[in-house]
């Protein structure tokens, strides 16, 4: 079977009752996704350029996750269906939560891109507003090809932060780790759920991350199939965040699902 797979930042999920597997309804597959470090490069170009003010060399990683789903025009039959129901690196979701303003793929895709370009945005408008810096400081392009959704907003506010402040006292952020995470990102730095949680901790934890950072609404979610080695960090804001990240290293007070 032939089916076109779309990266996506966020997804909202459903819970769905064992015998909704047989439903008439049309579902959509989803699995763990890429993950980007957005402190570092995506396909040859910076994921974040500044330029206006000095920047920092960071150390660690960002990583930004991501789940991967059946297209909306997929042939999804019920033998998909039962299988990955069973599976835990697999989500069955009805196709309506997934892609819920319908269209052809080429619209669920410009929905998708223009709901990135918005986070990225508003990632800026965070991470300046965090460090107390004026709107048109500095410059700040980001870019992360073939990504779309909300979700990686909190990782930019993040990332932007380390590249200009760090931890605030000479080191990095990540304290050298591999951090990953999801969330969506407000001007005010308040962090939203965004859903497929369960499946970015595995794409997470494949690529090395021991730290994951969850909106704390979604924390229920990221335990049910939280991979041995990944710690749960539950955020509100980027301050806490940022907070939490310190006190890694400082030995600090941090929160747990």
């Amino acid at each position: 079977m032939s089916r076109k797979r779309l990266a996506l930042a966020a997804l909202p999920v459903v819970a769905l009752l064992g015998t909704a597997a047989f439903a008439p309804l049309p579902f959509t597959l989803a699995q763990p996704g890429t993950t980007a470090d957005v402190l570092g490069d995506d396909h040859g170009t910076p994921v974040i350029s500044i330029e206006g003010t000095p920047t920092r060399t960071t150390k660690g990683e960002l990583r930004m996750t991501t789940i991967v789903a059946t297209g909306p025009k997929a042939d999804v039959g019920i033998k998909d269906v039962v299988d990955s129901w069973f599976r835990t690196d697999r989500a069955v979701l009805p196709r309506d939560s997934v892609y819920p303003t319908g269209g052809s793929e080429k619209e669920i895709e410009k929905h998708n891109l223009d709901d990135m370009a918005e986070s990225q945005d508003a990632a800026v408008d965070a991470a300046l507003n965090y460090l107390d810096r004026k709107p048109g400081s500095v410059d700040v392009t980001l870019h992360l090809a073939d990504v779309g959704g909300p979700s990686a907003g909190l990782f930019f506010a993040l990332g932007i932060v380390d590249k200009l402040d760090g931890d605030g006292s000479g080191g990095d952020l990540t304290g050298g780790r591999t951090v990953a995470g999801t969330g969506t990102i407000e001007a005010d730095g308040k962090v939203g759920a965004v859903g497929g949680v369960s499946l970015k901790t595995q794409a997470a934890r494949r690529d090395g991350a021991t730290v994951f950072l969850v909106p704390k609404a979604e924390c229920s979610e990221a335990k049910s199939e939280l991979p041995k080695g990944l710690r749960l960090i539950p955020v509100t804001t980027l301050k806490d965040a940022v907070n939490s990240l310190r006190a890694l290293d400082h030995g600090g007070k941090i929160p747990s699902c």
